[in-house]
């Protein structure tokens, strides 16, 4: 099963990056409305590593046919909305499972 993950939103915690971050010239690629499919739970060309890492497990499962996480956390129980790990600047994710 296909897995569309799509870029919904990106947060930045400017207080924390200057509290704690060291200066970076290059942060994060991904842009909002970004997309990806994810086939047979494989990450997508193209994908974050570090982001994929964090929406892996739930892509797995949605390609697996299994959904309905945390007893009926989504609307769409076949889809999640999981963020990547940057403390500074995290990315929200949309998953769905697919059938194109």
């Amino acid at each position: 099963m296909k897995v569309r993950i799509t870029a919904v939103r990106q947060t930045e915690y400017k207080d924390l990056m200057a509290r704690y971050e060291n200066t970076i010239e290059h942060t994060c690629d991904v842009r909002i409305g970004q997309q990806w499919v994810s086939i047979d739970g494989r990450m997508p060309d193209g994908m974050c590593p570090s982001a994929w890492d964090s929406i892996k497990p739930f892509a797995e499962s949605l390609a697996r046919g299994e959904g309905n996480f945390f007893n009926g956390w989504m609307q769409n129980p076949m889809s999640a909305m999981i963020s990547c790990n940057d403390g500074f600047r995290p990315v929200s994710f949309y998953l769905e499972a697919i059938s194109v």
